[in-house]
């Protein structure tokens, strides 16, 4: 079967949960409003692509290519990213709810989440180095053997870190994000 090249199409108000996009390369393509609940992206290429005001809710990835790809006000439950191709993985997540998702074992490094809900996401074993966490919830997110060296979460709150199970080198915190550390002990900090 022959695949299939698109390159700088703007696809708009598309419900693909009942019409699955083909399978193929999208370059510099922008999807608007369009509905991806439980679409099946397996073994296809988003380069530079931007996903805008999308539903991407429960989307199967297999080996799916995401190189430069941008999320903007979408909604993305439940996602398995570590189940994307890793080469040349990059995305850049904005004004999303991005909740029960998953990047076990990924290489995020520089990622940027701004505005965005990250509650019970899964970032165990993965490398977040030099990563941005701009005015984020990270409510019951996990972090566990995770590389947080350089790391901004000066305007993010709600998270639980243990410095003893991540490397923290020149992680940024806020005065009162640095409670966040200390979760594991239990104590009462007025």
């Amino acid at each position: 079967m022959e695949r299939t090249y698109i390159e700088h199409q703007i696809f708009e108000k598309l419900n693909f949960s009942e019409n699955p996009i083909d399978k193929g390369e999208y370059e510099h393509c922008t999807f608007v409003n369009c509905n991806f609940t439980n679409a099946d992206l397996s073994n296809r290429n988003f380069t530079a692509c931007v996903f805008m005001g999308c539903n991407l809710s429960m989307t199967k990835f297999g080996k799916t290519v995401m190189s430069e790809v941008q999320f903007k006000d979408c909604k993305l439950l439940g996602l398995t990213f570590e189940n994307c191709n890793e080469f040349l993985f990059s995305i850049s997540v904005e004004n999303c709810t991005l909740n029960l998702s998953s990047f076990f074992k990924m290489n995020l490094k520089k990622t940027t989440f701004k505005n965005s809900n990250l509650q019970e996401v899964d970032f165990t074993e993965s490398n977040l180095t030099g990563s941005l966490f701009d005015h984020c919830d990270l409510m019951r997110t996990t972090f566990k053997n995770t590389i947080l060296e350089k790391v901004d979460f000066r305007t993010s709150y709600n998270y639980s870190i243990d410095p003893e199970l991540n490397r923290l080198k020149k992680a940024k915190f806020s005065t009162a994000g640095v409670v966040g550390l200390l979760d594991k002990y239990d104590i009462d900090i007025d």
